[in-house]
């Protein structure tokens, strides 16, 4: 085993002129860690605000960057018995906490953090998911069969993750994105989609959906509480999880008389056993094939910075994977 490898780090909080691909240790393996030789690491929003340092975590510097990787097992320690030397195995927890980050040629992950690839399924589709999927999962995790769910932003990650698995759990979906997601929110299941540019927007959404919501999520991070609160069926429920310096103003009035309830979430704040229970949701629906993602473009470790700038322009559709 070599003692170094190539990684892509920063050494103090900043934009993605910050970050630098050098030379670093190859961690070592402790009683209970998985070491594993990275194929692919995608950019995710987090990354590009943990990056910056608007995110209240553990980064000790240098500090390697990225949430999610998949790749080969190449060591384990004595304490590790759920995966062994040569599996493939996909993780979506470093990057925070202290953890290193992903976007390296080796990763450390402690096994209560590490999941197998599903035979027979492509490792870079599994990784383009991991995070989307899961927060699409935490998200959706109160949700019944019949309900009525309308996904802003669903030609993005996390929205077409969402699609799916609300598809998946017997929803009927209502989206919005860009006219370019058209075809792509449709593929994937969404039963009504709509230009999330139009001036009317609310109005159209107001006529066909008005009172008909259970659950009402913008993973794009522009929250019209207004807007969102006049399609609410009473009880109903309006997740956030994006938008870190958003405002929004609160309609009382509509948010008490229909009895609705807010909820924020992250991915990040997710226990183990919640991490667990998506990464076996996400696995055994790419096992049978409803759950899928695009892959906008695939960069080499020596281009990090330019996917976190790719990611920040909004350009590509797609995933954008770094490949060590």
């Amino acid at each position: 085993m070599t003692k170094e490898m190539r990684a892509a780090y920063i050494e103090q909080y900043g934009g993605p002129e910050q970050i630098q691909v050098g030379r670093r240790p190859v961690p070592k393996v402790g009683p209970t860690d998985i070491l594993l030789r990275v194929l692919a690491a995608p950019v995710n929003h987090i990354d590009t605000i943990i990056r910056a340092g608007r995110y209240r975590t553990s980064t000790p510097f240098p500090f390697t960057v990225g949430r999610d990787a998949v790749g080969e097992v190449v060591e384990v320690g004595a304490g590790v018995n759920s995966i062994r030397v040569g599996d493939l195995a996909w993780t979506n927890s470093l990057g925070y906490q202290g953890r290193q980050g992903s976007f390296s040629e080796f990763a450390l992950v402690p096994q209560e953090r590490i999941f197998p690839v599903p035979a027979g399924v492509d490792p870079v589709q599994v990784v383009a998911l991991a995070h989307a999927a899961s927060t699409a999962f935490l998200g959706l995790s109160e949700l019944r069969a019949g309900a009525t769910v309308l996904i802003g932003g669903a030609g993005g990650a996390v929205g077409s993750a969402a699609v799916q698995l609300a598809v998946a759990a017997g929803a009927k979906v209502v989206a919005t994105c860009s006219p370019v997601d058209f075809d792509w929110v449709r593929s994937l299941g969404a039963g009504a989609v709509y230009d999330y540019h139009q001036p009317a927007l609310a109005d159209s959404l107001r006529r066909d959906w008005g009172d008909a919501c259970q659950l009402y999520w913008d993973t794009s991070g522009h929250h019209n509480l207004a807007a969102a609160f006049e399609l609410m069926a009473p009880g109903g429920e309006v997740l956030i999880a994006a938008g870190l310096e958003a405002a929004a103003e609160l309609p009382i009035g509509p948010f008490y008389l229909r009895g609705l309830r807010l909820r924020g979430f992250t991915m990040s704040g997710a226990g183990v056993d919640d991490l667990a229970r998506a990464a076996t949701r996400t696995n055994q629906l790419l096992t049978e094939g409803r759950l899928r993602a695009r892959i906008g473009c695939r960069l080499d470790l020596s281009e990090a910075a330019t996917a976190h700038r790719l990611l920040a322009a909004g350009t590509v559709r797609g995933k954008i994977l770094v490949e060590p």
